[in-house]
């Protein structure tokens, strides 16, 4: 299988696997994160496509900053359900793994490129998916603070929630 065939099989992975975490979400606003993110892997697919197809494409930058900051606007309803479903916080450590090696075959193919179109295109791509990852370490940021032992406000120093 070629690189380019390999990477858009991992995207439409990447879109089943976060289609599938929006059906099994409880938060509203997670469930819209995942499906936006499934969509913005769709995305990247088609965009490997046509590239492989040599046919015309057009970059467009990620949604994902812009819709995803008032999701953990009630941080308190965020952190009740996820206490009560733990086994979430594998699946998003499990995409955060998946974007990491996203970015580093995008990176690989990057360097490999022979064109500098090509080499704009995974470009694109590496910082896309890296936008995706940093979405999933805050995520999993804020699932852990609920975890974790709250001292008295008080003593101590502690980072605003």
């Amino acid at each position: 299988m070629r690189a380019i065939e390999f990477a858009i099989q991992m995207e439409l992975d990447g879109e089943k696997y976060y289609l599938e975490q929006a059906e099994k979400a409880d938060h509203a606003g997670l469930r819209a994160a995942f499906t936006l993110l499934a969509a913005e892997e769709h995305e990247h697919a088609d965009l490997l496509k046509k590239h492989a197809a040599q046919t015309d494409y057009q970059l467009h930058e990620s949604k994902v900053p812009a819709r995803i900051k008032g999701i953990f606007d009630n941080e308190k309803d965020l952190q009740i359900a996820f206490k009560e479903r733990p086994e979430q916080l594998d699946a998003y450590r499990l995409a955060l793994s998946k974007e990491k090696e996203s970015i580093e075959l995008y990176e690989k193919m990057r360097s490999d490129a022979t064109s500098e179109e090509e080499r704009s295109l995974f470009e694109f791509l590496v910082e896309q998916e890296k936008i995706h990852y940093n979405t999933f370490q805050h995520i999993i940021e804020h699932v852990m603070k609920a975890k974790q032992w709250v001292e008295a406000a008080e003593f101590g120093l502690r980072e605003d929630y």
